[in-house]
C-alpha cells in the first residue's frame, strides 16, 4: 500500500444521508462524543478516554491514512455537517487484517449511518481495492456490531482471544459474491 500520502481510495464518497471524509485533525471534536461515552468505549477502549487520548487517535487515523492509502472515514450529516462517527478499513499492526470498523456517536445509534456508510464502503472496495476481503474483529458481547456485520453479509470466520477478551472474526464478501 501507500507509504508516501497518496490515497488508494477516494479521499471523500457520499451516500444519500452521509458524507464520508478522510479525516482531518480538527475532527477530533465531533468525535470526542464517542471517544468519551462510556457506552461506546465500551468494547473497545474500556473506559472512556480524556480529550488528549482523542487528539492521539485522530493523529494516529491520519497516519493510517498515510501509510496504507487508505483508512477510517469520518461521517457527517449531509443536512447538519454533524460529525456521526467513523467508518471504514483500518489495519494497526496488531489487527491480524484489515477490518471495516464503525464507530458511531451514540446520539446517533439506530439511525442507520454504519449500515449506510459501511455499504459505501463495500461497494468501493472493488474499484479500488479489488484483492481485498477485509473481517470485521468484534468483541463477542457486543451484539449491535455482530448483527451490523451479519447485515452487512459477512460470516463468522473465528472465534479468538484478543486483547485478553473473546472476540469473533467476520469476513466480509467481496462485492458482487
Amino acid at each position: 500500500m501507500s507509504t508516501d500520502g497518496g490515497a488508494a481510495i477516494p479521499d471523500q464518497l457520499d451516500t444519500p444521508r452521509l458524507r464520508l471524509a478522510r479525516p482531518r485533525s480538527e475532527d477530533w471534536v465531533g468525535l470526542h462524543a464517542y471517544y468519551s461515552d462510556a457506552e461506546s468505549a465500551r468494547y473497545t477502549f474500556t473506559n472512556p478516554l480524556p480529550e488528549s487520548e482523542t487528539q492521539r487517535i485522530v493523529g494516529a487515523l491520519l497516519k493510517h491514512w498515510q501509510r496504507h492509502g487508505y483508512g477510517p472515514y469520518v461521517l457527517h450529516d449531509k443536512l447538519s455537517a454533524t460529525v456521526v462517527g467513523l467508518v471504514g478499513l483500518w489495519f494497526p499492526r496488531e489487527w491480524p487484517e484489515t477490518e471495516i470498523k464503525w464507530a458511531i456517536v451514540r446520539a446517533h445509534w439506530g439511525k442507520g449511518y454504519a449500515s449506510e456508510a459501511a455499504r459505501a464502503v463495500q461497494a468501493m472496495l472493488p474499484v479500488h481495492l479489488p484483492q481485498m476481503q477485509p473481517i470485521s474483529l468484534i468483541h463477542a458481547e457486543n451484539e449491535r456490531s455482530i448483527a451490523l456485520a451479519l447485515a452487512l453479509g459477512a460470516t463468522l470466520e473465528k472465534q479468538l482471544e484478543f486483547r485478553n477478551a473473546p472476540f469473533h472474526q467476520y469476513r466480509h464478501r467481496k462485492h458482487g459474491d
